[in-house]
């Protein structure tokens, strides 16, 4: 394999294994807020803002390892 092979390939697992988990995370984070507004529909305004916050929380760690991907050389 040369050489850029190997750095395409390195920035493809970055990228996927990278953001594989903020996936999982924004997933849940939605599912939990939806099952809480359900069960407690006054409570909308309240859970809408934190879910915002961890929701771009959990973006940042995706875009780091796009950051990361595009480092490669």
């Amino acid at each position: 394999m040369e050489a850029t092979d190997l750095t395409m390939l390195a920035k493809a697992l970055a990228i996927g294994l990278g953001s594989f988990g903020p996936a999982l995370g924004i997933g849940m984070i939605g599912a939990k807020a939806m099952e809480s507004i359900g069960r407690n529909p006054e409570a909308a305004g309240k859970i809408f803002v934190p879910m915002l916050l961890m929701a771009a929380f959990a973006e940042a760690v995706a875009i780091y390892a796009l950051v990361i991907a595009f480092s490669i050389k």
